[in-house]
C-alpha cells in the first residue's frame, strides 16, 4: 500500500467539510462536564486521570472496598483524550498482541493470556450488570495480508486460515490476499459511551469526580500524599497515577515513554447498495499485517472508521492541539481507504480526527510504586489500552494492597522497559525505527536497525 497519495485530488475532496472531531464525542449524549474541584480535600484513595484505567480503578476499588473514600480527578473531561478518540476495539492481549507477549515474557505467556481473557469476561460482565449502553458486541477480528510476503505469516497449512478467495467472500477488496479470523478474543464498542457509563457507575458506588482539574504536583507530608491543583489541595493516603501519555507526575519514569500521533477517519453512514458492494455483513474489525497497519471496523450507524498507519511523533515529546489537524496524514489514509475499497468511490468522510497515545519501549504498560509505596502508577499501554486498562486498574490496587497476587508476580509487572534516551537521541531513532519498518512492510525483510532493536529487545512485534 502506497505511503503518499497518487490522487490527492479526490482524497481531499471526499475530506471536504469533515468535521475535526471524533465521532465518539460528537454525541448529543454527552454529559456535561462536572465541576472542578475547589478548595482543599481528603480521601482514602485519589485517582488522577479519568480515562479508562482511571475510571477502572475508581469501579474496581469501591467494588474491593465500599467503604473506601475515593476521590476521581480528571484535568479535562471524560474521553476527551485516548479513551474517547480510539477505535472502539477491545482485544484481550495484556501484550500488545500475541507475539510481542512471547517473544518478551515466553515462560508466562500463557498465564498472561488466560489473565487477559478473563478480564475481557469481566469487562463483558461488568457492562452487562450495570447495564452499560455502550454498543458493546463480542465477536471476531480479521487480519489481512495484502503483500506477497505477509501469507507465510498466517500460517496456510493450518486451519482456520482464508485465501484469498475465502478472506474476499468475507470482505471484499483487491488488496487482500489471505487472512485469518480471531473468533472470540475481540469487542467492538462506542469507546465515549463506555468512559460516560463507568463514570456513572463509579458515581453510583460512591466516587467522587471531577473535572477541569489537573493536579500540578504532589509533595510527601508525613504519613500521606499531597496533590497540588490550581484550587486547593488534596491529602490522599494512596494514589493511583493513571494519566496515561500525561507523564509529568512520574519523575524520572516520564522517560519511559514517547507521545505518538494516531490519526482516523470515519465515513458517512453507507447506503445499503454500498454495504453490499464491499460484504462485511458481520460485525468485526479488520486489521491488515504490517508494521505500520490500518484498523477499520463498521459503526452501528453503517459507517466504516478508518485509522492507524502514520503514527507521528513530533521532537521534544511535544503534545499540542495543533498536532491534531495534519492534512498530510488524513489525505494519506483517505486515500489509501479507496484504495482497499475501490467500490465505494464517491463515499465522503464526515469526520476526522487525531489523538495522542502513549508508547513504551516493551510496547504495553509497564507499573510501579513510588513516594514509598503510597502511590502506584500505570502508563506506555501503546493503543491496545481499551482492555488493558481494567487489568492495569487491578494491578496498581494489588500493589498500593501491599498483598502479593498472581498480577503482581508477574515477571511482565514486576520489570519496567528501558527507558528512550533523551533528545535528539530519541527523535533520531524514532525517525529510523519508522523507515525501517516501512522498509520491511514493503520488501519483508528486517534491515540491520531493526535487527539492532530485536536483539537490545526493543523491537516490535505484535
Amino acid at each position: 500500500m502506497h505511503t503518499t497519495s497518487p490522487h490527492p485530488d479526490a482524497a481531499a475532496s471526499a475530506l471536504s467539510g469533515a468535521k475535526h472531531v471524533p465521532l465518539w464525542l460528537d454525541d448529543p449524549g454527552r454529559p456535561a462536564p462536572r465541576p472542578a474541584l475547589t478548595g482543599d480535600a481528603a480521601a482514602d484513595l485519589v485517582i488522577v486521570g479519568a480515562g479508562f484505567t482511571g475510571l477502572w480503578t475508581a469501579v474496581r476499588a469501591k467494588e474491593r472496598d465500599p467503604g473506601l473514600d475515593v476521590l476521581l480527578l480528571e484535568g479535562d473531561r471524560i474521553a476527551e483524550h485516548a479513551s474517547g478518540r480510539n477505535g472502539g476495539f477491545c482485544n484481550a492481549s495484556l501484550t500488545h498482541g500475541s507475539a510481542n507477549g512471547r517473544e518478551r515474557w515466553p515462560e508466562e505467556y500463557d498465564t498472561l493470556h488466560r489473565l487477559g481473557m478473563d478480564n475481557l469476561d469481566a469487562i463483558a460482565e461488568t457492562i452487562a450488570r450495570y447495564g452499560i449502553d455502550c454498543d458493546f458486541t463480542r465477536g471476531a477480528s480479521l487480519n489481512v495480508a495484502t503483500r506477497e510476503h505477509q501469507i507465510a505469516a498466517f500460517q496456510p497449512d493450518l486451519p482456520g486460515f482464508l485465501d484469498q478467495d475465502a478472506v474476499r467472500r468475507l470482505v471484499d477488496s483487491p488488496t487482500y490476499l489471505a487472512g485469518r479470523m480471531d473468533s472470540d478474543e475481540s469487542v467492538l464498542v462506542n469507546p465515549a459511551r463506555l468512559a460516560w457509563g463507568l463514570a456513572a457507575v463509579a458515581e453510583d458506588l460512591g466516587v467522587r469526580i471531577a473535572e477541569h482539574t489537573p493536579v500540578e504536583r504532589i509533595t510527601d507530608h508525613q504519613d500521606a500524599v499531597v496533590l497540588h491543583t490550581p484550587q486547593g489541595r488534596v491529602r490522599a493516603r494512596q494514589v493511583a497515577l493513571a494519566t496515561n501519555v500525561f507523564t509529568s507526575l512520574l519523575g524520572w519514569r516520564r522517560y519511559a515513554v514517547v507521545p505518538v500521533y494516531d490519526y482516523v477517519l470515519a465515513t458517512e453512514p453507507l447506503a445499503p447498495e454500498q454495504h453490499r458492494s464491499i460484504g462485511w455483513d458481520r460485525q468485526f474489525g479488520i486489521s491488515d499485517t504490517g508494521n505500520r497497519f490500518h484498523y477499520y471496523r463498521r459503526t452501528p450507524d453503517g459507517r466504516i472508521l478508518w485509522g492507524g498507519y502514520d503514527a507521528v511523533y513530533h521532537y521534544g515529546r511535544s503534545i499540542r492541539p495543533e498536532h491534531e489537524d495534519r492534512e498530510k496524514t488524513h489525505t494519506l489514509l483517505a486515500d489509501q481507504f479507496f484504495e482497499t475499497f475501490p467500490q465505494l468511490k464517491g463515499v465522503r468522510f464526515t469526520h476526522r480526527w487525531a489523538g495522542v497515545i502513549d508508547t513504551s519501549t516493551r510496547f504495553c504498560a509497564f507499573y510501579g510504586l513510588t513516594r514509598n509505596d503510597r502511590v502506584a502508577y500505570a502508563a506506555g499501554f501503546t493503543g491496545l489500552g481499551v482492555t488493558a486498562a481494567r487489568f492495569a486498574a487491578d494491578v496498581m490496587l494489588d500493589l498500593l494492597s501491599g498483598e502479593p497476587t498472581e498480577r503482581t508476580r508477574l515477571r511482565m509487572v514486576r520489570h519496567q522497559g528501558v527507558p528512550f534516551p533523551p533528545e535528539p537521541l530519541a527523535w533520531i531513532g524514532i525517525q529510523i525505527t519508522r523507515w525501517s519498518m516501512a522498509r520491511e512492510d514493503r520488501t519483508g525483510r528486517r534491515n540491520l536497525w531493526l535487527r539492532l532493536l530485536d536483539r537490545l529487545g526493543l523491537g516490535f512485534g505484535s
